[in-house]
């Protein structure tokens, strides 16, 4: 395994870490409710739901990445959030919504091309981390 995957593997986790911890204990969970309803794609009450559950498997996947435990399921489970976290983005964005991305709970409206930006970052980081991950395994 060459020595930069660990460095972004654990940057990547700590980032979702902290994203996820940021929503359930500072911002909280019930204004990451209101920044999820404020997309119009859910009703009440899948939008707490997906409040409610979000930010755990953001840190349940960003430890597992960072510690280096169950990397693979740790890589697909952020790349799923990821997924999903693009696709609200972009719908936000179709529909020209001056919102709050709800990522860290600040209030400040989506700056679309900066989150065009950071998601071909998680994309690339997630299949950089893909490939050596299966490169490595295929070795034994």
């Amino acid at each position: 395994m060459q020595v930069s995957a660990p460095v972004i593997r654990i940057a990547l986790g700590l980032w979702f870490v902290y994203s996820g911890a940021e929503k359930i204990f500072v911002s909280g969970l019930d204004r990451f409710t209101y920044d999820i309803s404020n997309y119009k794609i859910v009703a009440p009450p899948l939008d707490a739901i997906a409040a409610y559950t979000v930010p755990w498997f953001e840190v349940v996947a960003g430890l597992c990445l960072a510690i280096g435990i169950f990397r693979k399921g740790a890589i697909l489970t952020i790349f799923g959030l990821v997924c999903v976290f693009a696709v609200c983005i972009g719908w936000a964005w179709f529909h020209q919504l001056n919102i709050s991305c709800g990522c860290h709970g600040d209030g400040a409206p989506i700056q679309y091309w900066s989150k065009v930006a950071e998601f071909a970052g998680y994309f690339i980081a997630l299949a950089w981390l893909w490939w050596v991950e299966v490169r490595w395994l295929k070795r034994f």
